[in-house]
């Protein structure tokens, strides 16, 4: 474990000054910025809507945005960004020749991508709730009090999480193989369009994909809010079949990489 820790350690240092590391903070600031802006210019067509459905509104504008496209992308940023500090400076014959387990390093840079990866999706979780209450601050008349999501809000983004640790499994082995960044982001980009082509085209096997993992949520809870509209029940269900393929996936892929990368020269 000391071995872990000390390369855990070495990945915030490496990495603390770069855009993988800020995107974890700055995309959810970002986002749940531009929504606050939106909805503040266009507070007076929502004055009449009640607290819950206020709470809708707002989130569903982030997840909109984030939960669709910009989750599964920005972990195929992410999990280049880890990756390429070792492939940039050539050192990743270097980093496996230390007096460290090479399942320690490894191990420890996925566990650092992991931990970036919590960072974001709590932060668009605490940032949507400080948002809603911000416009009730400056918008009175918005009264996001009268009305709470925030226990349906925190399932969803914790299955978010469960959703997206294929993805980040699939992307950082690839990253992690190819020092080059249009090989993983351009397989990555493409089994994410087909993806969406496939959720669109409700194709049945589509939970066995993947990169639908974050989509096939945000729908789930769509058509679950449409389902009980009148009593505003979302129910967010965490385990579903799509969930353990992710688990399944995100493990297989875990550990399948760190034999290949024993076994391949990591330039």
């Amino acid at each position: 474990m000391k071995g872990f820790w000390l390369s855990f350690r070495s990945e915030f240092y490496k990495s603390r000054k770069t855009l993988g590391f800020w995107g974890s903070i700055l995309l959810p600031l970002l986002i749940c910025m531009l929504v606050f802006w939106g909805t503040y210019a266009h507070s007076e067509k929502m004055q009449q809507l009640s607290g819950t459905l206020l709470w809708l509104q707002l989130s569903g504008g982030i997840l909109n945005i984030m939960g669709v496209l910009l989750l599964p992308m920005y972990i195929i940023f992410l999990s280049y960004s880890v990756n390429n500090i070792e492939h940039k400076s050539e050192t990743w014959k270097t980093l496996f020749s230390l007096p460290i387990p090479k399942w320690s390093v490894y191990s420890a840079k996925y566990a650092y991508a992991f931990m970036l990866l919590v960072i974001c999706l709590s932060l668009f979780f605490s940032l949507t709730i400080a948002t809603g209450y911000l416009l009730e601050l400056v918008k009175p008349e918005l009264k996001f009090h009268e009305g709470s999501i925030s226990e349906s809000l925190l399932r969803l983004y914790i299955k978010l999480f469960f959703n997206s640790l294929g993805i980040l499994s699939i992307q950082f082995l690839l990253s992690l193989l190819w020092s080059d960044f249009i090989k993983p982001m351009g397989v990555g980009f493409l089994l994410l369009i087909a993806s969406g082509i496939g959720v669109g085209a409700n194709w049945k096997y589509i939970y066995l994909v993947p990169y639908a993992h974050p989509m096939l949520a945000i729908m789930n809870v769509i058509r679950r809010a449409k389902a009980s509209f009148g009593s505003f029940n979302i129910n967010v269900v965490l385990l579903t079949r799509e969930t353990y393929v992710s688990f399944i996936v995100a493990a297989v892929v875990f550990v399948a990489g760190f034999f290949i990368v024993q076994k391949r020269s990591v330039r």
